[in-house]
């Protein structure tokens, strides 16, 4: 089994200088982080006066990099040597007072000559 770093992941149908043998599975990881109250506001201030919102940016940074993370781990786990075609969706979720970030990847993971 690979180690999950060692996990290619890539927005292409396919993986460069490397020949795909089989695809194995669609694979795919989730994170839902909520949104600090402050954050929010702090944001909708930004969003008003202009700006980038350095916390929202870091949220979703966080995010990115664990679904990433997750990703590489589902595909080791399906002994997969690479994941093509991967894409990432982001969400706000909200309602009954809370807010929250999610973040999706999906790819198929495959198997290398």
């Amino acid at each position: 089994m690979a180690h999950p770093q060692d996990i290619r992941l890539t927005t292409a149908p396919t993986l460069a200088g490397a020949t795909i043998d089989r695809e194995i599975d669609i694979v795919s990881a989730e994170a839902v982080y909520g949104v600090n109250l402050f954050r929010d506001l702090f944001a909708q201030v930004r969003d008003v006066f202009g700006g980038r919102s350095s916390s929202m940016q870091s949220a979703l940074k966080e995010a990115r990099e664990e679904v990433m993370r997750e990703l590489r781990e589902e595909a080791a786990a399906r002994d997969a040597d690479g994941v093509v075609a991967v894409t990432l969706d982001y969400e706000e979720l909200s309602g009954g007072g809370a807010n929250m970030l999610l973040v999706v990847a999906t790819g198929t993971a495959v198997r290398l000559k």
